[in-house]
């Protein structure tokens, strides 16, 4: 069913009109009175509506409900801040495969530090690329894609889940499969370092702050690869897939 996000606002009214990008999505989808949309709030709840009229656009609401496409679990995926766009395709995917929400931050041997400035720009195309792949994807909740300050400030955030989890290249003893199998979870925080990995006195603040931390394996993944490969992992261990 072809969907469209709109403002929370609109879900509520028994009569819609499309308009902007989204009524331009609809004359390109050639849609014809009678036939059934979906409208998404991206926070969750959705409308069925009919087409009733191609004239502005008007849609008739039938049904409200939950997003019928969201996980049972939320996840939230931390990023310590990647160079070039690698942030942009992390977003991109982790939008796909069920999110909750995408959230970055500086780490010790993090290469870029964008200004106050380009980083405003950036969270702009990064919320963007959340939609877009929201849409893409049939999902009914847009992402929320935050930036942190600080380090210190990601790890209090991320122990706040019932699953805490860091990965570090150098650990061998905890496994992802060990430390999802230590009981029931429905919020989950992945947090990843930058390109140069994690230094060994922040790994120590992130057990002293709750988190615990993990291996991915044998191999070295790259900083993109990584929260992907764990989030894939989650949502495989949840029931997602």
């Amino acid at each position: 069913m072809v969907r469209f996000f709109v403002a929370p606002e609109d879900l509520e009214r028994e009569k819609v009109s499309l308009v902007g990008e989204n009524a331009q999505h609809a004359k390109v989808l050639r849609l014809k009175p009678g036939e059934t949309v979906l409208l998404c709030d991206g926070e969750g709840r959705e409308a069925v509506c009919e087409v009733e009229s191609t004239d502005g656009w008007l849609l008739h609401s039938m049904k409200r409900r939950e997003s019928q496409s969201e996980a049972a679990i939320k996840v939230s995926v931390y990023m310590a801040l990647p160079k070039a766009d690698k942030l942009e395709h992390v977003i991109q995917k982790a939008t796909e495969l069920g999110a909750y929400e995408i959230v970055t931050f500086p780490s010790a041997r993090c290469v870029s530090r964008p200004d106050e400035k380009s980083l405003k720009k950036k969270l702009e195309r990064w919320e963007k690329i959340a939609a877009s792949a929201a849409e893409q994807s049939g999902r009914g909740r847009i992402p929320k894609v935050l930036v942190l300050g600080s380090f210190s400030e990601a790890l209090t955030r991320a122990a706040q889940a019932d699953k805490a989890l860091m990965f570090y290249e150098h650990e061998e003893a905890l496994t992802l499969k060990m430390a999802l199998s230590s009981g029931s979870y429905t919020t989950v925080s992945l947090l990843t370092g930058p390109e140069g990995g994690l230094e060994e006195a922040e790994v120590t603040q992130a057990r002293e702050a709750g988190l615990q931390v993990c291996t991915l394996g044998k191999r070295i993944l790259r900083c993109e690869t990584a929260p992907l490969c764990a989030l894939s992992a989650v949502m495989y261990d949840a029931g997602e897939f």
